[in-house]
């Protein structure tokens, strides 16, 4: 299978997923009721989330936050299909990684024009302290762009040891005079 093409089932694979789960999740999870799944550390809890991550803007009046919403998320998936098209070439990494902050996005953004917000439910807790909700997309995201870090942190210090003409376990010209 060309590139491409296997940046495409990753694509289809992570929306697929997406929506599959929240499907189901609308179908089996009563909204706000805690369905216990390890105890003191995991529940499934549907929860329509009408802002941004984390619930930001979701107070908003309606026209505000769906203008505002809206108009990020065209924003974000330019800049995304910017970097995938003009950054990332020869870069698998960078590209399975874009594709799948792109999916997850778009999946988020399918919520957004079906329910007027996003359907979450992965619920992680310790103790009494919760952390977001969230669903497949926003894990997605979240590791995709971990690994867009990692990858620009490598990629750094290779490029700067290529620059400097050392390579790894090469021991620099001025330490090898001062022995």
């Amino acid at each position: 299978m060309k590139p491409f093409g296997r940046l495409f089932v990753f694509f289809l694979v992570i929306l697929i997923a997406d929506q599959v789960t929240k499907a189901l999740a609308l179908r089996s999870l009563a909204h706000g009721v805690n369905k216990v799944i390890v105890p003191g550390l995991f529940n499934l809890t549907l929860v329509m989330n009408r802002g941004a991550a984390f619930g930001m803007f979701g107070g908003l009046p309606d026209g505000t936050r769906k203008l505002a919403l809206g108009a990020v998320s065209i924003i974000a998936l330019v800049m995304v299909l910017r970097l995938l098209v003009l950054e990332a070439k020869g870069d698998k990494v960078a590209q399975f990684a874009l594709v799948g902050v792109l999916s997850g996005a778009i999946g988020n953004i399918i919520d957004r024009f079906r329910f007027d917000g996003v359907v979450d439910f992965l619920d992680f807790y310790w103790q009494t302290h919760h952390w977001p909700a969230f669903n497949v997309a926003d894990s997605a995201i979240c590791v995709c762009v971990g690994l867009l870090v990692i990858r620009m942190l490598i990629g750094d210090r290779s490029e700067r040891n290529e620059s400097s003409g050392e390579r790894r376990g090469d021991v620099p010209q001025n330490a090898a005079s001062n022995g």
